[in-house]
């Protein structure tokens, strides 16, 4: 049974990095028609087979590093972030039997959270300015968002009234929760843009301030395993936006279909808005996010107070 768990979740990595080479050709394509042109259209037809063609590109390239990075953590902060960014497919209910988890939402929280060390650890180990700058404005930034994340999350399962995921899917058979908690849905996808490093909170990445932020002095694979690692989790963020405020059974086509539209929204806001100044970043967060959410927060537990004490 173990062996059988094993070989599922290896099938299951192996079509989430094939979303991450699609995903990559899909906003290169998105971002074109944005700006009025075609983006790629020499490899495959249409550009179907770019992806491929860039990875190619990159694990052939000669792996340059600092001769005075700090090569341990330098080597292992790619591998890591990709490590976590796939562990956390492991909560989504898959209704297969794969796995199990009564308190996957922690378990999500838990990789989400020794994500920021990965970066940190990157941009330490690099010994380049811009690369410290680059992973301080991201641990802040990942902290900071990680608030609001936590606390939209608990007002939602105040509602449920449990910490799996799967109850989410039953709950929401006949009501999305977008519906009775739209401010809060709204709230979860700015926090998940914060977290995953996107446009308009890419900080971490600045190109205009940092260079390229922590990842300045990674090439090669180093560089392609941080890319995926930030793809992989922006296709499970809009995942888990679905399975929190969409509703579906991950068996459904529809699924699929709600999570293809908000990987569209990430590339959509990368199209549309202009990078944020740090510090209306952080206040963003503190003063707006947390004081909505925490009022989410006591007015589910009041409204589930209510309930109670009628039933």
């Amino acid at each position: 049974m173990a062996l059988l768990s094993f070989f599922m979740y290896l099938v299951l990595i192996i079509f989430i990095l094939l979303s991450v080479a699609f995903l990559t050709l899909f906003e290169r394509k998105v971002l074109g028609y944005m700006q009025l042109r075609q983006g790629p259209v020499k490899v495959g037809y249409k550009g179907l087979f770019q992806p491929f063609s860039d990875v190619v590109k990159l694990f052939l390239k000669e792996g340059a590093y600092p001769s005075i990075c700090n090569y341990l953590p330098y080597y292992v902060s790619p591998i890591l972030s990709v490590f976590f960014a796939l562990l956390s497919w492991s909560v989504m209910p898959y209704e297969l039997g794969l796995f199990s988890f009564s308190l996957g939402v922690l378990f999500f929280l838990c990789c989400m959270s020794l994500g920021v060390y990965t970066t940190l650890s990157a941009g330490w180990a690099s010994n380049s300015k811009y690369s410290l700058l680059g992973c301080l404005r991201a641990v802040a930034q990942t902290i900071s968002y990680e608030v609001s994340l936590a606390l939209t999350l608990l007002g939602v399962l105040l509602l449920v009234g449990g910490l799996d995921l799967v109850s989410l899917i039953s709950y929401q058979r006949y009501m999305w929760f977008i519906f009775l908690c739209f401010p809060l849905s709204l709230i979860w996808f700015a926090s998940c843009l914060a977290e995953t490093n996107r446009t308009p909170f890419d900080l971490a990445e600045g190109e205009s301030e940092l260079v390229s932020g922590f990842n300045t002095e990674y090439s090669g694979g180093g560089f392609a395993l941080i890319f995926m690692a930030e793809y992989a989790s922006i296709i499970f963020m809009s995942a888990l936006f679905t399975v929190l405020f969409l509703g579906g059974s991950l068996l459904s086509y529809f699924f699929y279909v709600k999570v293809t539209f908000m990987t569209f929204c990430f590339i959509w806001v990368r199209g549309t808005l202009p990078r944020f100044r740090y510090d209306k970043l952080m206040m963003l967060s503190w003063k707006s996010f947390l004081p909505v959410t925490l009022n989410f927060g006591i007015f589910f537990m009041g409204l589930k107070f209510f309930c109670f004490c009628l039933v």
